[in-house]
């Protein structure tokens, strides 16, 4: 299935080096070129000669030849590859890559690819939960980079817990699924709504949420992978959008993302409004900054504009419409409500009381609900699996209707 794929296989110092060859003979048996690169520590680990025999290449420790002095081109090895491969990426390589340090040629030659690149992080426990670690794979999510999730289980140190590299069969299974994902949304057109708005008080201040709009932005990604056409409506977030099927769309105000979405709705398939848009805005804004006085200060709010009902008032047959409830009570029955209110055909709620779901974190726990009755409950995940998991349950219900 991989035949004519050049495949570049980065191995840093970790004991799960060990699972690599493995991985290599895999890869090689369906068709796969393979090239492989090593920092200095990882030969500890496992052997240049094994790794060479079973790529049928010659690997690739330092930006030269120690014995001919010629030159190993990471730029040439970025243009060949179809794809990157870091693994095990201990946490010390994740940092650098992180933070572009460049001090090994393994380093260069991520910094030098021109594909898609994958990192599988491997380590012990206390070292992969630590603050640094994810925020460093945070980093790398941002960039575009595909994480492979560590694992649970039993690691080197004795001790069980997260940080054990994904084994090789499951890494052959993602990086197939990769080169030949599905493409059941070509040639359709959705809008997805990420992120907060915020509602100016004056120059300087404003009223909004903390959402980070990571799901949307990983709602309109996984689409995107799948063929379909994206137009991204986002207020005021960091993200970065990666695949250029995602048209983005940047707004501040509520009533600035209803426009948006009014401008897009008439050739749109599927609507998917992942923001958390702020229900209410201030009224007459001061032009200039409000000094602090020691008296109140009093807001007048008025209610923004309900997107979801103003738009559900022109939805057109065979759209398919998609909420989102962020709840903190009753949260079944008020993401029922909503469903119902609004003509949508799915809703997706999650709860803050929920560990790991939420704002301002890389995993959510959803229950994904149907217009026919159907729940799924799902589990703590990172956001870009629960992507996917939204997107298998809009197709799902698209397919049981024949709407699409």
């Amino acid at each position: 299935m991989l035949k004519g794929k050049h495949i570049v296989i980065g191995i840093t110092g970790g004991i799960a080096a060990y699972k690599i060859p493995y991985l290599i003979r895999l890869l090689i048996s369906e068709g796969a070129q393979v090239r492989v690169i090593m920092t200095p520590s990882a030969k500890d680990f496992v052997t240049p000669l094994t790794l060479a025999t079973l790529s049928r290449n010659d690997v690739i420790l330092h930006p030269f030849n120690i014995e001919t002095g010629a030159w190993n081109s990471h730029v040439e090895l970025g243009q060949w590859a179809d794809l990157m491969l870091f693994a095990p990426t201990t946490a010390n390589t994740l940092g650098k890559m992180a933070h572009g340090i460049a001090d090994n040629f393994v380093l260069t030659a991520y910094l030098s690819a021109k594909c898609p690149v994958m990192v599988a992080p491997s380590m012990d426990l206390d070292m992969f939960q630590h603050p640094a670690t994810q925020k460093n794979l945070d980093i790398l999510r941002n960039f575009g980079n595909i994480i492979i999730d560590a694992q649970e289980g039993e690691l080197a140190s004795g001790l069980s817990g997260p940080g054990r590299l994904e084994e090789p069969e499951n890494i052959l299974k993602i990086i197939t699924g990769f080169f030949f994902q599905r493409q059941e949304l070509t040639g359709k057109r959705i809008i997805v709504t990420a992120g907060p708005t915020y509602e100016k008080i004056d120059p300087v201040r404003f009223v909004g949420n903390h959402s980070s709009g990571l799901m949307g932005f990983s709602l309109a990604e996984e689409i995107a992978s799948r063929g379909g056409e994206v137009v991204l409506i986002t207020g005021p977030v960091s993200l970065k959008t990666y695949n250029p099927a995602i048209q983005r769309v940047d707004v501040i105000t509520a009533s600035e993302m209803f426009e948006a979405c009014q401008d897009h709705i008439e050739k749109t398939d599927i609507l998917i409004m992942a923001a958390a848009v702020a229900d209410y805005t201030i009224q007459n804004p001061s032009v200039n900054k409000l000094k602090k006085s020691p008296d109140d200060l009093t807001l007048t709010l008025s209610p923004t504009p309900d997107i979801l009902m103003g738009l559900g008032k022109v939805k057109r047959s065979g759209q398919f419409f998609v909420g989102f409830a962020l709840e903190t009570e009753n949260s079944l029955e008020n993401a029922m409500n909503k469903l119902q209110n609004k003509s949508l055909d799915l809703i997706v709620m999650n709860s803050l009381k929920d560990p790991g779901a939420g704002f301002g974190i890389t995993t959510n726990k959803v229950t994904i609900i149907s217009a026919s009755g159907q729940i799924i409950k799902g589990k703590v995940k990172p956001k870009k699996e629960v992507a996917s998991d939204i997107v298998d349950s809009i197709l799902g219900s698209l397919n049981s209707n024949k709407t699409l």
